[in-house]
């Protein structure tokens, strides 16, 4: 078996394959799915292609070859706890794959697999097995055609051919939907690999023991899934198939580990260097180096894509994988941070194929240690606290911590679950997980925050694929289903005339919709815009003779299938008659406005703070734009004030705004930046903004809706500056009409507070300052006065003390003082009385208790006597406040028995 081969030219040799046999090489989609809102973490190779096989769209292509980024960390696919126990799990990895979509089928993918296999990566014939499908519950198919596939392989032993059943062999999406037969191609390791060897076990394929690995996944995705469990045979036939990266270099280069590759051997050359451990002393204790590798590979792609570490969601698994490497990295001995350097050599390595890497460089070595930093500050003290009530846990004889002293753990220490749960289980105990998560969403939802997940998606696209497929055959719609052009939207011309299609209502279709009806319309072409890349969809109208749909939202139904949705305002509309489609001109200008804006924005955000303040998220409506940047910490309000104003310059400067569409290759290579969690495929949109010397100000992908000039944008004004999440800040503004009326609003203001003021426009400021100076000056004069007052009450008063016990006690109210005046009393009091002494002051409701020193030591603390006089407080043992919602002299005539109490 070769061993000679690295790990990029591994997964080049893969791409190139399957390109040379006319697949399109498609590249990894982000970490963060753009458009699906059922994932945390992209975690196969099939979610960027997830919405081909629903349905809802198609590519340009029918074969596809990839290398994708996945991450597995949460939810049913969570391969966290087993990282660092073994030497083949990972938190993030690779896999390869190659796509059919309705073209070539079994045959085809069985050949191609066997040939890279042995032909090009030269794996023995003899220690290959295939697996095929044979329904154990009777009521599919047994998958033949795949087992006639393999048989005719050159070299494979027809004995290694082998039937399993639904748990092994049969792979479908979800509850319903594209499923089919799968088959596994396995290899043999040897005997020497077989982990339970002298022990009674199944020894075989998808047996119980390590000596036969699964390296190759052929998935034929054949039929359509329904609720009542029936199987119908789809239209188009797919091909969908996975092979872990990791796994294939391993076999490759002959490790028996992952971890002992070339893809974590300078990750390991990093630590081994830092610790100052040997290659042996390495491997006696390998568990913590394959965690901080695995854990800063994945934070340095995470980060990569955007997903910077936080407190919720995606950006809480960032934080917690690095504490945890931070952590593991501790039991190596390292108290420094190191957690960059690591990351430098996965950036070196992984850099060539992945450029987003080395183009968030210094963003990913800044947050591993800022992180890093932030969670030495408080590990040692959350650690302890944990160890705690470890320890109560034992003298109880419990050994489950409860959830929500672990959320508790994590909110005040910053101690994250699977930290608290590693140190429990290191001691044979563990954590409620379902009891932290129910704390983290009680959370999470009184903080405003929510889930994230939701439906697959494309539920009912089997239903408006089969209204297209009626609609083509009657010559309606063309192969590509409804026209779909968004920016040449605002002109009627070219939508006008046009046939009402079909209607639905209520998830039928209908010929006609009644007054009220919540309705669907498709038409043979639209121009409104789909809410995609944060701008919102279209609003606008459709009309008939006699009828009115008003249009509030938009929506893709399935692949080819656009439809309007809205209300009919008026009359009765049906199917067959004319109609014009009519976007609402006004509110697209604002959206218009608000998005070319935003690329400004982004722009200036570049200059001013840095090139790593990337987008991480936006919204662009018709009244407001919202920008998330990554970003460590707050904006100055001199970095706010030189942000707007570059946005305004770019504005005024009346730039041409230069709309293209090329292939997605070709924009990366000039330098246009992608959006975060985006999709884009192969031919792309992209919008520059050109100075007048010709030079590109601006160049991102955007599908989105802009205007023709900057100057169109009319003014820019930031709004708020805030948080969207740890390491995350968030910009809102307005432009127009939006920034014209808040600009009218700002002047009126201060055109009535003048007024108020009885000054000029241009003196508010100097004319506030000297009211507040004033201001402050009365204030400390009234202080002073309440100051007089107290003590001459104070000096009234002192005659009433009374002795208990051989002590003197002085209870007082003190009209309109505040705390600092009742202290004042209080030291006057104890220069008075410096031994044997104890008062109470009352003002309100706020109470302030002293005692002398030999009292302390006697047992009276001064919290004795506000609690003793039925109020709440606390403090040093000589002086407290407290506050007191009963009566005042019903409080002070309890002071002697609160006295009598403590001291004999």
């Amino acid at each position: 078996m070769t061993k000679h081969y690295s790990g990029n030219q591994i997964r080049q040799d893969y791409i190139d394959f399957f390109v040379a046999r006319g697949h399109t090489a498609v590249p990894s989609m982000s970490l963060v799915p753009g458009g699906d809102a059922t994932l945390l973490f992209t975690n196969s190779g099939m979610v960027q292609f997830k919405d081909v096989f629903v349905g809802t769209d198609k590519r340009p292509y029918t074969r596809a070859v990839d290398s994708q980024k996945c991450m597995r960390v949460a939810g049913k696919h969570n391969d966290l706890e087993d990282v660092g126990r073994d030497d083949t799990h990972h938190t993030f990895f690779e896999m390869l794959g190659n796509w059919s979509f309705g073209d070539y089928y079994k045959e085809e993918a069985a050949t191609w697999a066997w040939q890279l296999l042995t032909d090009v990566w030269g794996l023995p014939k003899d220690k290959l097995y295939a697996t095929c499908f044979k329904d154990d519950k009777g009521d599919v198919p047994q998958d033949d055609e795949a087992a006639d596939a393999w048989r005719k392989q050159p070299g494979i032993n027809p004995d290694h051919i082998l039937f399993f059943g639904r748990k092994d062999n049969f792979w479908q999406m979800a509850e319903t939907g594209p499923c089919g037969p799968c088959s596994e191609i396995h290899i043999d390791l040897g005997e020497e690999r077989d982990n339970l060897r002298g022990q009674p076990h199944k020894c075989g394929v998808n047996g119980e023991c390590t000596r036969f690995l699964e390296l190759w996944n052929l998935v034929f995705i054949q039929y359509n899934l329904f609720e009542d469990g029936r199987l119908e045979a789809l239209p188009a036939k797919h091909v969908d198939t996975g092979m872990g990266f990791e796994r294939i270099v391993s076999m490759l280069q002959g490790a028996d580990s992952n971890y002992l590759t070339d893809l974590f051997a300078d990750s390991l050359a990093v630590l081994r260097a830092l610790t100052g451990h040997s290659e042996a002393e390495m491997l006696a204790n390998f568990t913590p180096y394959r965690v901080v590798c695995d854990h800063v590979r994945s934070a340095a792609f995470l980060i990569a894509d955007g997903v910077v570490p936080g407190n919720a969601q995606r950006n809480y698994v960032s934080r917690m994988i690095i504490r945890r490497a931070a952590r593991f990295g501790a039991k190596l001995g390292l108290t420094e941070p190191f957690l960059a350097k690591v990351a430098q050599a996965v950036i070196n390595y992984y850099g060539e194929h992945y450029p987003e890497l080395k183009k968030a460089q210094p963003s990913i070595l800044d947050n591993l240690t800022r992180e890093e930093i932030r969670f030495a500050r408080t590990v040692e003290a959350g650690s302890a606290h944990l160890e705690n009530l470890l320890a109560e846990l034992r003298a109880a004889d419990a050994r489950v911590l409860d959830g929500r002293e672990a959320f508790d753990l994590y909110a005040t220490y910053g101690l994250p679950f699977e930290i608290s749960r590693d140190i429990a289980r290191e001691q044979g105990m563990d954590v409620d997980e379902s009891g932290f998560n129910q704390a983290k969403e009680k959370h999470s939802l009184a903080s405003g925050g929510g889930k994230a997940m939701g439906k697959l998606g494309g539920e009912d696209a089997e239903f408006y694929a089969e209204i297209l497929k009626d609609l083509q055959a009657k010559n309606k719609l063309g192969a590509d289903g409804v026209e779909y052009d968004p920016y040449h939207g605002t002109d009627v011309s070219r939508y006008s005339d046009l046939e009402v299609l079909a209607l639905v209502v209520d998830g039928r279709s209908v010929q006609s919709a009644a007054l009220d009806d919540r309705v669907e319309v498709i038409l043979p072409k639209s121009g409104f815009y789909l809410e995609a890349g944060g701008q919102v969809d279209d609003h606008g109208y459709i009309r008939g003779a006699g009828w009115e749909i008003e249009v509030t939202a938009m929506r893709r139904a399935s692949a080819g299938v656009i439809t309007h949705v809205g209300t009919v305002i008026s009359g009765q509309p049906k199917v067959g008659e004319k109609a014009v489609a009519e976007v609402d001109a006004t509110r697209r200008r604002d959206i218009m406005r608000n998005h070319t804006a935003t690329h400004l924005l982004h722009k200036a955000l570049h200059e001013v703070v840095s090139d790593q303040a990337t987008q991480a998220g936006s919204l662009v409506a018709p009244d407001r734009l919202r920008f998330d940047f990554n970003h460590p910490e707050a904006l100055s309000a001199e970095q706010i004030e030189r942000v707007e104003r570059m946005v305004n310059e770019a504005v005024a400067a009346d730039m041409a705004v230069v709309k293209k569409i090329k292939s997605l290759d070709e924009a990366k290579r000039e330098g246009a930046t992608a959006l975060f969690g985006e999709k884009y495929g192969d031919i792309v949109r992209t919008i520059s903004i050109i100075e007048a010397h010709g030079e590109r100000y601006s160049y991102e992908l955007c599908g989105g809706t802009h205007l023709e000039r900057t100057s169109d944008v009319g003014a820019f004004l930031i709004v708020s500056e805030g948080s969207a999440a740890a390491g995350v800040r968030r910009i809102e503004a307005v432009t127009g009409r939006g920034a014209y009326d808040l600009i009218n609003k700002r002047f009126k203001t201060l055109k009535q507070t003048a007024a108020s003021l009885k000054t000029s426009l241009d003196e508010v400021p100097a004319k506030a300052d000297a009211l507040q100076d004033e201001a402050s000056e009365l204030k400390k004069e009234l202080a002073a006065l309440r100051s007089q007052l107290a003590l001459s009450a104070f000096d009234a008063q002192l005659a009433a003390a009374q002795t208990v016990h051989g002590v003197t006690l002085l209870g007082a109210e003190i009209p309109n003082a505040n705390a600092d005046a009742l202290r004042s009393l209080a030291d006057k009091f104890r220069e008075k009385y410096p031994q044997n002494g104890a008062a109470l002051f009352i003002s309100g409701n706020v109470v302030i208790a002293t005692v002398t020193e030999d009292l302390v030591k006697r047992g009276l603390k001064a919290g004795d006597l506000i609690v003793g006089a039925g109020g709440k407080g606390g403090g040093r043992p000589n002086l407290a406040q407290g506050s007191l919602a009963g009566d005042a002299q019903e409080a002070l005539a309890k002071l002697p028995q609160a006295l009598a109490a403590k001291v004999k």
